[in-house]
């Protein structure tokens, strides 16, 4: 592996220790904006005012998150509760925005009732023309710093080189981190697609103590001392998943915690392009 530039891991925005994707903020605004102007169109300062944009906005975030556990069911279907975690991420737009619609056409007065439909319309374009400009082009990945397990054995990145596979770069201090190692760390004992969870700048013994204590398995924790991979790819946000396709290429970067529904989903997506390439 001989490349040895920089890169920077595209939609993530850093403002000082801020860190957010880039399509999350963009959600931000664009439901922020929902509501305002779904609400002047209700009659805001009438009297009885009806908060129609944030009815909407609820019932359409509640059915896109309910598209996506029942399209990954088997992803959930081990651990129901955590279809509760949506800070992970994992929604399907498209429903949430028919049910903003239903919404929008029961609650709107009906002279009204055509422009918030048309809000609806205007605000899911926007959405899916501005994430399609966010998504970012596949970069090559960086080397990989040397492998390290706890025992002090290295392993060879060699044996990564064509085939795909995902890293997690993560640290013991990281709370967000420490919530999704425990289930990376079991998806990595299954996966036929290696998941290489990534240690950042810590020591051996303060890793292996607490992976003992909390009965984490460590066959495929490795550490980076001095957080090689983090300073190539220009980022300091934990946790950060990568997903490298077969030709070395970031396909996919996952910010902040990963729910394991969105972790098998993305490996599906790089086991499918191996698949293609090699003609099987």
């Amino acid at each position: 592996m001989g490349r040895k530039d920089h890169i920077i891991v595209d939609n993530i925005l850093q403002l000082g220790p801020l860190v957010m994707a880039g399509d999350r903020l963009l959600a931000v605004i664009l439901m922020t904006g929902f509501v305002v102007v779904i609400d002047r169109l209700s009659g805001r300062g009438s009297r009885p005012f009806v908060p129609v944009g944030p009815m909407a906005l609820a019932v359409g975030i509640l059915a896109a998150r309910l598209a996506f556990v029942a399209a990954h069911a088997s992803s959930f279907s081990s651990d129901w509760w955590s279809a509760l975690a949506v800070w992970q991420g994992g929604f399907i737009a498209w429903p949430g925005f028919v049910a903003a619609a239903v919404i929008v056409a029961w609650r709107l007065p009906p002279p009204t009732r055509p422009k918030g439909l048309a809000t609806v319309g205007m605000f899911a374009a926007m959405w899916y023309v501005a994430s399609a400009l966010l998504q970012p082009e596949p970069q090559q990945m960086p080397d990989l710093p040397t492998l390290t397990r706890l025992d002090g054995t290295e392993v060879p990145t060699e044996k990564f080189r064509g085939r795909p596979h995902v890293v997690n770069l993560w640290a013991t201090w990281c709370p967000p981190c420490r919530r999704e190692l425990p289930m990376l760390a079991e998806a990595a004992e299954r996966a036929e697609v290696p998941i290489l969870l990534l240690n950042q700048g810590e020591g051996a013994d303060t890793v292996r103590a607490y992976l003992q204590e909390n009965a984490i398995a460590s066959d495929w924790v490795f550490l980076d001392k001095a957080s090689e991979l983090s300073n190539r790819l220009n980022s300091r946000a934990l946790p950060t998943t990568l997903f490298v396709d077969g030709a070395g290429q970031i396909v996919a970067t996952h910010m902040g915690e990963i729910s394991h529904a969105a972790l098998m989903a993305q490996v599906r997506e790089i086991e499918g392009d191996a698949r293609s390439i090699n003609g099987r």
